[in-house]
């Protein structure tokens, strides 16, 4: 269902959802698909649960919003990740000369699944290109990408024709490969939800396969219990 605002200005504006489209969604998760060709704006919408941004194809970009507060200008790279708290109405123009995609998580219990309100999960964090975190580099060949008391987000890379095992801690993650010009079928089968535990990824491609995996820490601490 549509939700109408009224703008400081007493324009009234019908916000959108948070993605261009969506690829998964659980009881814990929803992942959207943003896609934002050069000079595209994704139009005014609202978060209700803090998020994930991993990026596939980056760019430039601006935020503005609706309350008049001076726009905020990001700078995302492919491989990069986002962890964000909810944030006022805001608008995202992709500024830069290439087409912008992404991955969106949000996180549920972070938000719509909690009686008492959005967790305030603090400031947010957000991967530096050429830097990797302080994380442990799993044995299964991860490369740490981001790190945060709720989430973490690793890159896993699995060689043409072959499998990769990965023991994932035991907790919910997300699975999303790592590839922009993925589209209808192939797009829905990109993204996966995990209990954890041995996940296998198979490359049967002539080429490499990168994918994101997300690791949902703040399920483990107890965060969620009124979901159903």
């Amino acid at each position: 269902m549509s939700h109408v605002v009224t703008a400081p200005d007493g324009t009234e504006i019908t916000l959108v959802g948070v993605g261009t489209s969506v690829i998964l969604d659980t009881p814990v998760v929803r992942v959207w698909d943003v896609v934002l060709p050069p000079g595209g704006t994704h139009p005014w919408h609202q978060h209700h649960n803090p998020y994930v941004v991993l990026s596939v194809a980056g760019s430039s970009g601006r935020m503005d919003w609706l309350d008049g507060t001076e726009p905020r200008h990001v700078s995302e790279y492919s491989g990069g990740a986002v962890f964000r708290p909810v944030s006022p109405i805001h608008r995202l123009t992709n500024t830069g000369g290439t087409r912008y995609r992404n991955r969106l998580l949000e996180l549920k219990d972070l938000g719509e699944n909690r009686a008492e309100g959005v967790l305030d999960v603090g400031a947010g964090a957000r991967s530096v290109e050429g830097a990797v975190p302080g994380l442990p580099r799993p044995a299964d060949g991860r490369v740490p990408v981001i790190g945060t008391d709720y989430v973490r987000v690793w890159t896993a890379t699995v060689p043409t024709r072959t499998r990769l095992a990965l023991e994932l801690d035991d907790v919910g993650h997300v699975v999303a490969e790592l590839d922009a010009d993925l589209e209808d079928d192939a797009l829905a089968a990109s993204v996966a939800y995990h209990e954890g535990g041995t996940c296998k990824l198979d490359n049967e491609t002539d080429h490499d396969r990168t994918f994101f995996v997300v690791a949902l820490d703040y399920l483990a601490h107890g965060i969620g219990k009124d979901r159903a």
